[in-house]
């Protein structure tokens, strides 16, 4: 058995109606938990070793499922809702899955598990099998930077040594009480938030994403956000650096804080030290980390005992990090068996971003390696140094630079709200450029729509799409080019 579900039946024995999970006013207590598991489990025991695609919207269904999956070794596969139609395919076909299970019924599924009213659905698939990496748990299909996911396959122990480092290096009071903010679907709110937090013995407050204020992909309503984390009080959550943006701004116009919090994880991307100061200044317990699919969500975090503002924090006690000669970070990866349809993982994954470990052990990342700008003078600029300080900008939501082989770097920007005009962004951008090398500083820009999942342009965890994008505004990007 599991690490993880023996630790919930534990619970239910010596803390049986202590919460465990919280969903649409209904909580469900640790005794309650293991029932409900061990219930649905029986129902799953005929499909262990299958392939069962997951598409269930957050609430008390989708943790169930996951972990009456991992009780009965039923692979899982995880499936966004910010997946096209044509990446759903491709995930549930690749990995071979023979079952999905949804909250949907139609002609081609039955019921198998309902609570509060809620079903969990099965449909069988005609998905010819696929040979997977033994002991495959769960396999992660990440959106990265092309149209066609790649399949991650993780060990199940793997990924309870990451929720349980987390606990180690963060302490259990700031897992009494968790709010899930991310997708479930997106692996760093599965294992970080949701497996760290029953894993510790604490409250997962897990509510539909709509209930919260995401109707538009990645960019929530940020009042709606702020309230419900609020009204939860939680003492921990996941955010990725445009949620809090959006929640920052929200905090300073409506004077709403979060007192009870005590440990927000933000990753994702690499965020400026300005917004993680402002975010300090307003109140909000902000903690950069960083991690990736392969590493199963999470390979280093700041923490309230051991942090340093510009770093992504220390490694997990679990993991092992190497520093190619080109600055290329490799690590060992535990979880990490293969990928999906090419053979097992090699002893070291090279993860394609550049940085390097400080004397005290905090680990720096610089950029993607694939990212970089080589500008016409032979200039190495990480994209991400000019954009962390722009998005620190209010007026500023989202933005993307490039300039490879070009004299200067131009940027694609999102203005932060329908009222900012363009002074106010040449303003931002004057205030970042006095801030930068003459090299890295930003000389022209262009007003843009958002950048979303919905439109292809952001990953599930917030990251810019660049190909995508630049293919999107080729023709502003040369007109920009044209007046330099």
């Amino acid at each position: 058995m599991s690490k993880l579900i023996s630790a919930i039946h534990e619970y239910a024995s010596t803390q049986g109606n202590s919460a465990a999970l919280i969903s649409n006013g209904i909580t469900l207590s640790y005794q309650e938990l293991a029932g409900k598991i061990d219930e649905l489990s029986k129902i799953l025991s005929q499909y262990k070793g299958k392939c069962a695609g997951l598409e269930l919207k957050n609430g008390f269904n989708w943790v169930l499922l996951d972990l009456a999956c991992i009780s009965e070794g039923v692979i899982t596969v995880p499936l966004p809702d910010f997946f096209t139609p044509k990446q759903r395919q491709h995930a549930l076909s690749t990995s071979g899955a023979s079952l999905l299970f949804s909250d949907t019924l139609n002609n081609d599924a039955k019921s198998i598990f309902s609570i509060n009213d809620s079903v969990i659905a099965l449909e069988r698939l005609k998905n010819p099998s696929i040979q997977l990496p033994e002991g495959t748990a769960k396999i992660t299909y990440t959106s990265g930077t092309t149209g066609e996911p790649k399949g991650v396959c993780l060990s199940q122990a793997g990924m309870e040594k990451v929720a349980a480092s987390l606990i180690e290096v963060i302490g259990k009071s700031a897992a009494e009480k968790t709010a899930a903010v991310l997708p479930l679907a997106v692996l760093l709110e599965n294992i970080a938030g949701c497996y760290a937090t029953l894993l510790a013995g604490g409250c997962y407050d897990v509510q539909s994403q709509s209930s919260i204020g995401f109707q538009n992909g990645m960019l929530p309503d940020s009042q709606k956000l702020l309230e419900y984390l609020h009204k939860s009080h939680a003492r921990s959550c996941i955010l990725v650096p445009e949620l809090l943006r959006g929640l920052m701004k929200t905090m300073l116009v409506s004077g709403l804080r979060l007192p009870e919090m005590k440990f927000i994880a933000v990753g994702g991307s690499r965020v400026s030290e300005s917004l993680l100061r402002q975010a300090q200044e307003t109140g909000l317990p902000l903690y950069e980390g960083y991690g990736l699919s392969e590493a199963a969500s999470v390979v280093a975090v700041n923490t309230p005992k051991q942090h340093k503002t510009g770093s992504v924090g220390q490694l997990l006690p679990h993991g092992e990090v190497y520093i190619a000669a080109d600055g290329e970070i490799l690590l060992s990866c535990p979880a990490l068996l293969g990928y999906v349809g090419a053979g097992v993982a090699a002893e070291h994954f090279a993860t394609g971003d550049v940085g390097d470990i400080d004397t005290q052990g905090f680990l720096h990342i610089t950029g993607r390696k694939k990212n970089i700008i080589i500008n016409s003078m032979g200039r190495n600029i990480s994209p991400e140094w000019p954009e962390s300080e722009l998005l620190a900008q209010p007026p500023i939501a989202q933005a993307v630079v490039l300039g490879d082989a070009r004299a200067e770097l131009v940027a694609l920007i999102v203005p932060g709200a329908a009222s900012v005009d363009s002074g106010q962004i040449d303003t931002a951008v004057t205030r970042v450029n006095t801030q930068l090398p003459e090299y890295a500083q930003i000389k022209h820009w262009q007003m843009v729509m958002p950048f979303s999942t919905e439109n292809q342009q952001l990953t599930g965890t917030g990251r810019p799409r660049r190909d995508v994008i630049a293919k999107a505004y080729r023709d502003q990007i040369n007109t920009m080019y044209s007046v330099a």
